[in-house]
């Protein structure tokens, strides 16, 4: 007999849905909850996940299916589910609020409010036994002590209702960038990298794209090859690491060791389409064989288990299959005998595989140590036929992992994600030219104009032939960058001019004018207790780095003052942050970057136009303004004016702030005029 469904079962959230079934009698965020609350005054309990987190799971599963502990929670609290990923903006204030509590935040997100909404406790995942007696402690103290419960829920709501320029002392700084602040920078985030692993010098490790790409534009600008090392080793690290799906492609969240062995096997969109972006960059600037093989295989792995049927991504791969975290990556030593040829001994000493385990319960972490030249040698093959056996090798142990259980596939398709997966595309495209990650880039882009737009309102959610909820700063920002970088692949006037719409609205919808930074949320969409502003990298990039960088470029396509004048004044707000604490303000510091040695406005007119333009991109990764056509025109201004030559063919015009050098035929004498750092 089935369970009776709550309040969840209405909703589009796959996290949500697997709660809906609970005893607990879960609403979701809403004002039907909220007004249950003040009318019954029970406190709330909201508890925050995401459908690929696996402790989430396991405190579902301990407490929320748990009769007793439901009663409690259905007798003394209006219980509310959130999914993080829906709601980025409740997350980041009631994380904001665990964590100035002292608290240590992560997922599940579990908080205490009062009918207000305002918190008064919280933690993360907690055993069934801790939870019940909390429940309990919780319901007593509300009865009997509500008063000291109010006011201390009034202090945490006023705390995380401060400005984020109140909150972090930023002044408006005009005084010019300079280089040295750039070499500071750079050297103080150089100096956490792990030395013999990559990445920074600490556990769990997480592979923060925007940190490396940061480093990578500096080190080729500076010519600084202690820095392009450590960057270089990172990527090999990661690459190689048990983080990387070696089988199918694709890069797990996070590794919960120093050496990016052990990984947390969930696989989050977001992370694959930056880091899509980031080995296409550190491609273009080395041609590591390496790197390229990534590119490919992790497209390989968006097309064939994260497209759905209409060019948008899902979302999400959980890390749990069968009940087990990690089980459909991992191999026993017999498995692996039984699918292998005898003659392949050199796959086992490529992946460090064991007859007893590498990993838990016997089981193996695809996990390479050695480079392919190395393993080529030893068992005497040159390092093409290694690699010709090796995909024939994965090719085999793939048809047979797809026979097991998969993972649980978070189906939603989320705006910021998809943004982020284009730009990452685009990149790779001009990297390798695999043609398949134009078309998915292309695909993606248009997929966003048809079902997650209308008008000029984004939504930042969709499932089954519905887009839901109103988009977030992050959403904007980062559809806004795809489509500069669309335009870019195409030289389609469309996806610029989108992107300038957009950025009209979030300017309209979304800026506060008193702090001078961007709200996470749109303030005229729903009342909640704080608006919130993103200013430091994440896993994702700050929202407001992101929108900064994108009114860095849009400025100079169209000759926008306003949008110029705007980045100068965030980068300005921004300054003595960066200086003191790089290492999560990486996106703030590229484009700080960008400012100082001067972006690119390269404007291509004439026949063969579009086809430079991709050359250029394909050899320089730098971030330039470029536009290109075939015929004069005058609806990008920067295009404006510009004529080819007598016989009508391409030339091609680098400009700085309006001011244009000479112009030249070839891609590489306009790459003799980008700037460099001295």
């Amino acid at each position: 007999m089935s369970k009776k469904a709550n309040q969840l079962i209405h909703s589009q959230s796959p996290y949500l849905l697997q709660h809906a079934h609970n005893p607990v009698n879960w609403y979701p965020w809403g004002s039907e909850a909220l007004e249950k609350a003040k009318k019954e005054n029970k406190p709330i309990i909201v508890s925050i996940g995401y459908s690929a987190c696996h402790w989430c799971h396991v405190m579902e599963h301990e407490s929320f299916e748990d009769e007793t502990t439901a009663a409690i929670m259905n007798e003394h609290f209006v219980a509310i589910k959130i999914d993080r990923e829906e709601r980025p903006d409740l997350d980041n204030i009631y994380m904001d609020a665990v964590q100035s509590m002292g608290l240590q935040g992560g997922w599940p997100l579990n908080v205490f409010l009062m009918p207000n909404q305002k918190p008064f406790y919280g933690g993360t995942y907690f055993p069934n036994t801790h939870w019940n007696g909390l429940l309990q402690n919780i319901a007593e103290a509300y009865d009997k002590h509500f008063e000291e419960l109010a006011k201390s829920a009034e202090g945490f709501g006023n705390s995380i209702k401060l400005k984020e320029r109140q909150k972090y002392q930023l002044t408006e700084d005009s005084s010019k960038l300079s280089q040295g602040d750039l070499t500071h920078i750079a050297q103080k985030i150089a100096g956490q990298v792990d030395p013999q692993w990559g990445g920074f010098n600490r556990t769990p490790k997480f592979p923060m794209p925007s940190v490396w790409e940061f480093l990578l534009s500096y080190s080729s600008l500076r010519n600084d090859t202690a820095i392009h090392e450590k960057v270089n080793l990172t990527l090999h690290k990661i690459g190689m690491g048990g983080i990387y799906d070696h089988v199918a492609g694709g890069f797990a969240r996070y590794s919960v060791d120093g050496e990016w062995f052990a990984p947390h096997f969930e696989k989050m969109l977001y992370d694959n389409g930056q880091l899509l972006s980031l080995y296409a960059k550190a491609y273009q600037q080395s041609g590591e064989a390496l790197f390229e093989e990534k590119i490919n295989e992790t497209i390989q792995w968006l097309q064939r288990e994260m497209l759905q049927s209409e060019g948008g991504f899902y979302a999400a791969l959980d890390a749990d299959s069968e009940g087990e975290e990690g089980k459909f990556y991992t191999w026993t030593h017999e498995e692996l005998e039984s699918i292998l040829e005898e003659d392949e001994t050199w796959f086992y000493d490529l992946y460090t595989i064991t007859p007893t385990g590498n990993w838990e319960k016997g089981v193996n972490i695809l996990f390479q140590k050695s480079s392919y030249e190395t393993i080529a040698a030893k068992y005497g093959f040159s390092t093409d036929q290694l690699t010709d056996k090796l995909r024939t090798t994965k090719s085999k142990l793939l048809k047979i992992r797809d026979l097991r259980p998969r993972p649980g596939l978070d189906d939603k398709v989320i705006a910021s994600w998809n943004g982020l997966t284009i730009s990452g595309l685009v990149q790779a495209f001009w990297a390798t030219e695999n043609p398949s990650a134009k078309t998915l880039a292309i695909q993606n882009g248009t997929f966003i104009i048809n079902h997650m737009l209308k008008g000029d309102q984004l939504y930042r959610t969709y499932k089954e032939g519905k887009a839901y909820t109103p988009a977030f700063l992050e959403d904007y920002a980062a559809v806004i960058q795809g489509f500069i970088h669309l335009y870019q692949l195409t030289s389609e006037k469309r996806w610029l001019f989108k992107a300038k719409d957009l950025t009209d609205f979030v300017l309209t919808h979304y800026f506060d004018e008193d702090d001078g930074l961007f709200y996470f949320n749109n303030p005229d969409a729903e009342v909640l207790i704080a608006n919130k502003k993103e200013i430091f990298d994440n896993v994702i990039p700050s929202s407001n780095a992101l929108m900064a960088s994108n009114l860095h470029q849009l400025g100079r396509y169209f000759y926008d003052d306003r949008y110029l004048q705007l980045t100068g004044q965030l980068l300005g707000l921004m300054r003595k942050l960066i200086l003191s604490d790089p290492g999560f303000l990486t996106q703030w510091a590229s484009l700080y970057l960008s400012e100082f040695i001067g972006t690119p406005e390269v404007a291509i007119i004439g026949k063969g136009a579009v086809s430079l333009a991709q050359e250029l991109h394909k050899n320089s990764p730098m971030l330039k303004v470029t536009a290109a056509s075939e015929t004069d025109t005058k609806d990008i201004p920067l295009l404006a004016d510009k004529v080819a030559d007598q016989n009508g063919n391409a030339l091609i015009y680098v400009c700085f702030d309006k001011t244009c050098q000479r112009p030249v035929a070839t891609v590489a004498e306009a790459i003799d005029q980008f700037p460099k750092l001295s």
